[in-house]
């Protein structure tokens, strides 16, 4: 792998993984179709520690207020603090289970272009759809444990690439009454630890031939991007649906079909 291409790889973490497009999909789909040699998964989960960097600056201060709240503050305030501690811990228990569980038979089996191409579009559609029928709730810090739990539960299905793990929960958020902005921002805090775990475990399967200098490049282009993606998306669900997200899945995975046609 070149500079070149870690770069552009990082770029791609970095948009993917956070914007509801799907990581895993595009980091397999990309080199593919522009004839590179897949890296591998552990390459790809050695870029989430640059998506990693990303969410602490973003959300530093969100785990900061949170760890300094369970113990200063009034009662009520130290009780809520307490409460988000462990809507996160619970909320992670699914994704973290299933990780340690099914990872290696989802990348051997599961990594097919017609595959990401169907989940693509049809996570696609059940995120926008979704959002135009549920009614949005009041902004929260932590949304109620029924949604805590089913986001919790919808992060695991991740580990099927084209899925997108930030679209799955915050479809499953949103199925659950939760405003958008505060279904993303919860999605992304419950990013952190999965990915931090993810990181320790597959930092092993590393491969030796790795320039140490190609992989930095890679993980510091994704940190940049994803921190540009976190931002963004906030401000665009501000104001605006998925409908842009759909079509974008829709059309990646027609370009995949169309790429498997002409083989």
């Amino acid at each position: 792998m070149t500079p070149v291409q870690a770069a552009v790889l990082g770029v791609v973490q970095g948009l993917s993984e956070f914007l509801p497009i799907s990581s895993s999909a595009h980091l397999y789909v990309v080199p593919t179709l522009l004839g590179w040699p897949y890296a591998g998964v552990a390459f790809d989960v050695a870029l989430h520690w640059g998506t990693l960097l990303a969410l602490i600056v973003a959300y530093g201060r969100d785990w900061l207020e949170l760890a300094r709240g369970v113990f200063v503050g009034p009662d009520a305030a130290r009780s809520d603090a307490r409460t988000t501690w462990l809507k996160l811990i619970v909320a992670s228990v699914p994704a973290a289970v299933a990780g340690v569980l099914l990872q290696k038979a989802a990348d051997e089996r599961l990594r097919s272009l017609p595959l990401q191409a169907a989940t693509l579009a049809f996570f696609g559609f059940l995120l926008w759809w979704v959002d135009r029928r549920r009614p949005s709730g009041a902004p929260t810090s932590a949304p109620g444990w029924g949604a805590c739990l089913a986001m919790g539960a919808a992060q695991a299905l991740a580990l099927v690439p084209g899925v997108s793990r930030s679209g799955v929960t915050i479809t499953a958020g949103r199925a659950a009454g939760v405003e958008r902005v505060s279904a993303a921002r919860f999605s992304f805090l419950l990013a952190t630890p999965i990915t931090f775990g993810a990181g320790l475990l597959e930092l092993r399967h590393l491969p030796h031939d790795l320039p140490v200098s190609t992989l930095a490049i890679g993980v510091a282009v994704a940190a940049i991007t994803g921190f540009i993606a976190i931002r963004g998306l906030i401000r665009w669900l501000g104001r605006s649906g998925f409908g842009v997200f759909f079509a974008y899945r829709v059309a990646l995975a027609l370009v995949i079909v169309f790429a498997l046609a002409r083989r």
